[in-house]
This record gives C-alpha cells, sequence and structure tokens, in this order.
C-alpha cells in the first residue's frame, strides 16, 4: 500500500501548489527510503542517462524554438489580418479569423501559451471594437490557442510518444482527424449562434480594398507558414526525417520566415533560446522528478496493486476506458498536462496493453483529453494566459462563461473518438 499512498500524497501536494518536480522527487525520496531503503536510488543515474540519450525527446526543444521564433515574426498579427479581410463580410468572421488562424499557429508552433496571448492580444481588441459578445470572443480565442494540443507538431504527442513507446509520427498522423473535426465543429458552432443572434458577431464593414488585393495579401500570409508546416510534417509523414530530424527543419524554416517577415534579428534568436532553454529546463526537471516517482512506485508494488483492481472493473475494456477518461478529465481541472503524462499514463498504459487496447488510439484520446484541461475551470492554463492580456472590463466569470461551449464541443468528439474509433481509422 506504500505505493498508493505515496501517489495520494503526491496528488494532495500538486493540487496544493507545491513545485512539480521537487514533489515528484520528494515523495518518491521519502517513500522510497521508507519502502526499500536507500539502495532503491543506486538505478537513478542509469534512468537519468537514458533520458539524456533519447533522441525523440530532443524534439522538444526544437519544436520549442520554432514556436518562439515564428511568435516573435509577428506570423499570427498578419494571418489575423489577411484572414479577417477574407471573412470580416460574414457574421462571426472575426472569430472564424481566429479559429483559422489558431490551428495555422497550433500546427506551426504547438505552443498553447504563446497562441493564446498572442491571439488574445491581437484578435481579442478587434472583436471588442466590432462589439463583438465579450464572453464569445473570449471562449474563442481560449478554444483556438488550445488547437496545439492535438493538432501537430505537438509537445504533448512527442511526450506521450516517448511515454508510450510507440512512433511519434504515428501519433502525429492519427491526430490530425480528430483535430480537423474539432476546428470545424468550432467553425460550425459559431456560424450557428452568430446567425441566430447576429448582434453578438457582427459581420465589420467591408473594405475599400479590391477583392485580388485581399486575397493577394491573404495569400502571402498564410503561404509561408503553410509551407512550413508541409516541410516540418511532410518530411515525417513521408519518411524522409525522423520526428527529432523534422523538428531542427522547423527551427531552421522559423528562422528563414523571420528574415522574410524582415523580422530577423540576433537578439530575438538570443530571447527566444533563453525562452526555449527555460521551458525546456522545466520539463525535464519534472520528467527526471517523474522517473523517480514511477520507480519508486513501481518496485514499491503499487502498480501490481493498482493494475489488479482496474483490471476488476465492471465491463473490461470499455470500465476501464471510461474510468481514465474520467480521472485524467477530473485531474485535468487542477494540475498541468505534463504531470499527468509523466505520472499518471505509466501506470495506465500496461493496463491498456493488457486488455489489448490499441496504444495509438489510447494515446490520443489521453492527448484529447489533456487539450480539454486547458480550457476546464477553475485552473485551465488557457483562462490563466489570456486573462493576463484581457482589458480590466472582462472579468475572470467572462472567460469561464465563453470556454464552456467549447468545452462541450470538444467532449463531444472525445466521446465521438471513444465510442467510434473506426470513424478515426482506429
Amino acid at each position: 500500500m506504500i505505493g498508493i499512498v505515496m501517489f495520494v500524497v503526491a496528488l494532495l501536494m500538486l493540487i496544493l501548489g507545491f513545485p512539480v518536480a521537487f514533489t515528484f522527487a520528494g515523495t518518491a525520496l521519502f517513500f522510497g527510503i521508507l519502502a526499500e531503503g536507500v539502495e532503491l536510488f543506486a538505478f537513478m543515474p542509469y534512468r537519468i542517462q537514458s533520458i539524456m540519450e533519447n533522441t525523440i525527446l530532443m524534439a522538444i526543444p526544437l519544436f520549442i524554438f520554432m514556436g518562439v521564433v515564428l511568435q516573435k515574426t509577428k506570423l499570427a498579427e498578419r494571418l489575423l489580418e489577411a484572414m479577417a479581410q477574407l471573412f470580416g463580410r460574414v457574421n462571426g468572421g472575426i472569430a472564424i479569423s481566429t479559429i483559422l488562424v489558431g490551428s495555422l499557429l497550433a500546427a506551426s508552433t504547438g505552443v498553447v501559451g504563446a497562441s493564446v496571448v498572442a491571439m488574445g492580444l491581437i484578435s481579442l481588441p478587434s472583436m471588442l471594437k466590432h462589439k463583438y459578445d465579450e464572453q464569445l470572443s473570449c471562449g474563442v480565442i481560449c478554444a483556438s490557442g488550445t488547437l496545439g494540443q492535438i493538432i501537430p507538431p505537438s509537445i504533448i504527442l512527442i511526450i506521450l510518444g516517448d511515454v508510450l513507446g510507440l512512433p511519434v509520427g504515428d501519433l502525429f498522423k492519427a491526430a490530425i482527424a480528430p483535430g480537423v473535426l474539432l476546428i470545424a465543429l468550432y467553425i460550425g458552432y459559431i456560424l450557428f449562434i452568430s446567425t441566430r443572434n447576429p448582434s453578438i458577431a457582427p459581420a465589420i464593414p467591408p473594405s475599400n480594398e479590391p477583392r485580388s488585393i485581399q486575397i493577394k495579401n491573404a495569400l502571402f500570409a498564410i503561404i509561408p507558414p503553410l509551407a512550413l508546416i508541409f516541410v516540418v510534417l511532410g518530411s515525417i509523414f513521408a519518411g524522409i526525417a525522423t520526428p527529432t530530424e523534422s523538428s531542427a527543419l522547423g527551427g531552421i524554416g522559423a528562422i528563414i520566415l523571420a528574415i522574410a517577415y524582415g523580422q530577423f534579428q540576433m537578439t530575438m534568436i538570443w530571447e527566444s533560446a533563453k525562452e526555449t532553454v527555460m521551458v525546456t529546463a522545466m520539463v525535464f526537471a519534472i520528467l527526471l522528478g517523474a522517473t523517480a516517482f514511477s520507480m519508486t512506485f513501481s518496485y514499491s508494488g503499487g502498480d501490481i496493486l493498482l493494475e489488479e483492481w482496474l483490471l476488476q472493473l465492471p465491463g473490461e475494456k470499455w470500465g476501464f476506458l471510461i474510468l481514465t477518461m474520467l480521472v485524467v478529465l477530473v485531474l485535468g481541472f487542477f494540475i498541468d498536462f505534463v504531470e499527468i503524462t509523466f505520472i499518471i499514463i505509466p501506470v495506465l498504459a500496461p493496463i491498456a496493453e493488457t486488455l489489448g487496447i490499441s496504444m495509438v488510439w489510447f494515446a490520443i484520446l489521453i492527448a484529447m483529453n489533456l487539450q480539454t484541461s486547458f480550457l476546464t475551470p477553475p485552473f485551465g492554463f488557457s483562462l490563466f494566459y489570456l486573462k493576463g492580456v484581457t482589458p480590466p472590463s472582462i472579468r475572470t466569470t467572462d472567460i469561464y462563461r465563453g470556454v464552456l461551449p467549447f468545452i462541450g464541443i470538444q467532449v463531444s468528439v472525445l466521446a465521438l473518438l471513444l465510442i467510434m474509433p473506426e470513424w478515426f481509422g482506429f
């Protein structure tokens, strides 16, 4: 029972706000010595060495660097201006543009925080200026920003690939269909409510520029990031490059785009590198603490006890999947996706394999579920990111209410993915 007690103590400490990496490492050290003695941690250097030699994990800092550089090139601003010119004449046109730009940013950067902040600074003032409903505006920005969780190249898919021992390229391919469906449903929802009530998302007056000029500007803004997406994902899907190699191509491509847009400066590269190091250090510190935690949990017999209990659930495979989705969804209200991935998933993965569940399908279910955790009040990270850049007139409750319909859409897609996996090719 020591492993189970350790698991509960760690979750409580995370919910109370203790630092993640130190929580994992500290509880592992305390309970590990209690269960097996100091000798247990003689294996830790070998585990740390295997992490440092893992070429798949090298893709994380490279994709983060690509995302930060693209954020600093004002890519989102150019895309949104071009999209707004094309769709602004339609009710909800700016909101639709925000969703489309969010999906392109997701496929270009994979960094949720950067997407939400960028869209909050650029799109929110535009929507408020044109009398959009505040709650709808906040919901659209939060939802579009979280698309980076499921649309490749997603950092969470890279981490899941490593944790579950799956090819990252297979996860990228499998995530495209649910990601596209999610975008389509977001746009469908915006069109539906703006048609029924045009006052909450009115059309904007047409520009004086000729339509041909608008299309030319839009193409100039859209084609370069699309080309980068094609290079990064196309090289993986075609088998030309591994995810790690394609992430290096993405970093170079981001610098080329910065030069093309006239935004390249050595200070920008330096700042991007520093931000990349900070985010990467956070991820790997959590990974090292989680490695110590999972090792102690396994050696104390907690995984065996939990496996026996989960295998006795009614409904076998379906009972396990439904309980897993509910647990991950609830934990997403309180703790970060990185913590859930490093602690919860390694415990659940062997049970899923024992029950004969497709691990790629299982990984996409988890990724879709973790994406929802970015939106769920009270601790959804996207909500905090957006609140940090909103004007004082927008209250936190406005953001909470605004994301509720989009949470419903995400949960619906998750349920569809769970019930009818064959629709998505699983």
